[in-house]
């Protein structure tokens, strides 16, 4: 059973070569061919050999994958807020190499050949990604000690930073730690977890025991459970001083350094001859030191620099954003408060028509004046009458009415002219 790779399409890729080995004829042809002949697609034209029933549950896992990035691609689509916007699928599928995204349903050659190699180049980085990521790690922690220093007076910070290198001190004591892969580290193994005495070590022995899925071959995970011993030397969960993620940092370290030396075809894969030859040279006999992390800084003073410069500039950005956001906010609310005024000043104007509406005896007072002189009505000059800045305003609030579907009012009109504007609608 293939391990878990920490890709993401980890369990495409498992269940992929899961049942391509239950197929006697790719099984042989797996085992027998090397790394470099299946990175350049040897392995990938054996697939038009194998049983019905493998490429048919081959097409379906196929389907199940290119549904399951679809369902992603719409949950990316709804969290960035662009649900009215049509999906491209197709293009959007382009981005994930490692099958055919032009022929959704059906296994071909084409798919096992994307398969294996972007997997390949995926997991070379998958390392580089891990260290990255553990680099940042190292330098936000310190990064966030120096913050919590500013906070203290003078004399809490100095008992911080005493307290500080004394659990440096406390970490760095601890028994020696073996070089990884050589034989005193196997025998530690050998004699702790096997209970056998180290007197009567074997590789070939060793190399079954420890062989999980009886594959005859070690793959990472299966190496890496090699090194526990080792490291747990270094590091205690319950121990104040010790970091439990740089003892997984550790333990990729001792893993990349014994693939380097042993995996000979590069395959990321230990198999028993690789084993067996790496036994018979002298680092194994006699091995180096091990130099562990804590003698090996994981950045340097310039990326610890850069990476203080870079934190700074993201608060700066963040500061900006959350100033602008809150200068919108003050201009929205400045324009709510505009908008209520108006609304107000509206339903005022609305309730002052009303009550005009609701008083005929105004009204007929109007109409009696000019049907008295009538004469007098047509025969005086126009005189012109200046509009002051109140007419203005209520031409204004008739026109909003009137927006609105609001009966409109008559204090358009200075004092003294209403009567009149009213009465000369009863004009003959």
């Amino acid at each position: 059973v293939v391990k878990d790779t920490g890709l993401h399409y980890d369990r495409y890729l498992r269940e992929v070569i899961d049942f391509l080995e239950k197929d006697q004829h790719f099984r042989e042809k797996l085992h027998n061919t090397d790394m470099e002949d299946i990175k350049q697609g040897k392995l990938a034209k054996e697939l038009d050999f194998v049983s019905h029933h493998v490429r048919t549950k081959l097409d379906e896992l196929k389907r199940q994958e290119v549904n399951r990035l679809r369902t992603l691609i719409k949950a990316k689509q709804d969290i960035e807020g662009g649900n009215d916007i049509a999906v491209d699928h197709q293009a959007l599928l382009k981005q994930f190499e490692y099958l055919n995204h032009m022929n959704p349903h059906t296994f071909e050659v084409d798919d096992l050949d994307r398969l294996i190699k972007s997997a390949t180049k995926d997991l070379e980085n998958y390392d580089k990604e891990r260290h990255e990521d553990f680099k940042k790690y190292e330098m936000t922690k310190e990064h966030d000690r120096q913050e919590h220093l500013k906070t203290l007076d003078e004399e809490e910070r100095r008992k911080e930073e005493e307290h500080y290198e004394e659990m440096k001190k406390k970490h760095a004591d601890h028994p020696k730690v073996n070089h990884p892969g050589s034989q005193n580290q196997l025998k530690e193994v050998w004699e702790d977890a096997d209970g056998l005495d180290p007197e009567d070590f074997d590789p070939k022995t060793f190399f079954k025991l420890h062989d999980a899925n009886g594959d005859s071959f070690f793959d990472e995970q299966e190496l890496e459970a090699l090194f526990t011993k080792e490291l747990e030397k270094i590091y205690d969960p319950t121990n104040e001083e010790d970091d439990m993620v740089e003892m997984e940092e550790e333990r990729l370290r001792m893993r990349e350094h014994v693939m380097n030396e042993v995996d000979s075809n590069k395959d990321r894969l230990v198999s028993l001859d690789e084993f067996l030859v790496a036994t018979r040279k002298k680092e194994f006999l006699e091995p180096d030191s091990w130099e562990t992390l804590e003698q090996n800084q994981a950045y340097t003073d310039e990326e610890m620099r850069e990476f203080e410069e870079h934190l700074a500039q993201q608060e700066e950005d963040l500061n900006q954003k959350a100033d602008d956001l809150h200068k919108q906010r003050e201009e929205l609310e400045k324009q709510q408060e505009q908008l209520n005024a108006q609304k107000i000043e509206l339903q005022q104007v609305s309730s002052d028509n009303f009550l005009c509406q609701s008083q005929p005896t105004q009204l007929s007072k109007c109409s009696d004046r000019c049907a008295l002189h009538p004469e007098q009505e047509a025969h005086e000059p126009a005189h012109h009458v200046p509009q002051d800045p109140q007419q203005e305003h209520y031409e204004q609030l008739n026109q909003d009415l009137a927006q609105h579907g609001l009966p409109q009012t008559h204090h358009d009109l200075p004092p003294g002219h209403q009567e009149v504007a009213q009465g000369q609608h009863n004009l003959p």
